[in-house]
């Protein structure tokens, strides 16, 4: 069957959900497609979070919305008609490991759920050591000269954008497509902790110098 075919195909990635907040969702036509974050093109995902909040639809039409955070970002699990009972012994509180489809609808991109199980809290941790290993991997990969120059890139670019006001962390990820987002941030929060860069709010950087 393709549809099987299919959810084989699609790889459940381990991501934090502030990954996922920046990547990109391609849209073909009216459909999303897939989030393009870096080299991967990603259509399911494996997360870990806390439950935050809760919504039960009341009357005829059946859903249920549930925020996930896991400290890196906040993201929506959204289930409709029969489906909202894969939601249903959900609480606040918990702490859950999801697998699930991304979908993209009205300018927020949410989880439609496929697997949920409780997990203990303490694997929040586990999961961010884990994922920021491997961020770390990726970034020793690349030889000393090269880290410079893609340092110097970034900072490049931030500088380049304070005559209008500084530069949103999408828009500098766009500019910079050939180097992964997860160095990008990486050094954008180094540039924040060392002082060379602020953010006059969320998401957007300015050089401080």
């Amino acid at each position: 069957m393709p549809e099987e075919q299919q959810f084989k195909r699609n790889i459940a990635f381990k991501l934090r959900i502030g990954d996922i907040l920046i990547g990109k969702p391609i849209i073909d036509g009216e459909r999303f497609s897939f989030l393009e974050l870096g080299e991967k093109n990603i259509v399911r995902v494996n997360i870990l979070g806390n439950i935050v909040e809760k919504y039960d639809s009341e009357g005829e039409k059946q859903y249920s919305f549930v925020t996930l955070d896991d400290g890196s970002g906040q993201i929506k699990l959204k289930s409709f008609g029969d489906d909202v009972e894969k939601l249903k012994n959900l609480n606040q509180g918990q702490t859950v490991l999801i697998i699930g489809l991304l979908r993209h609808w009205n300018n927020e991109t949410y989880i439609a759920p496929e697997i949920i199980k409780e997990q203990d809290p303490r694997y929040l941790v586990v999961r961010k050591l884990e994922l920021e290993k491997e961020k770390s991997k990726n970034t020793e990969s690349l030889g000393r000269e090269q880290i410079v120059a893609v340092k110097d890139r970034i900072l490049g670019a931030i500088k380049n954008a304070e005559e209008n006001g500084g530069i949103e962390m999408d828009q500098l990820i766009m500019d910079l497509r050939d180097i992964s987002p997860e160095i990008i941030n990486q050094e954008v929060q180094k540039f924040l902790e060392e002082g060379i860069t602020f953010e006059p709010r969320p998401g957007k950087i300015r050089y401080l110098g």
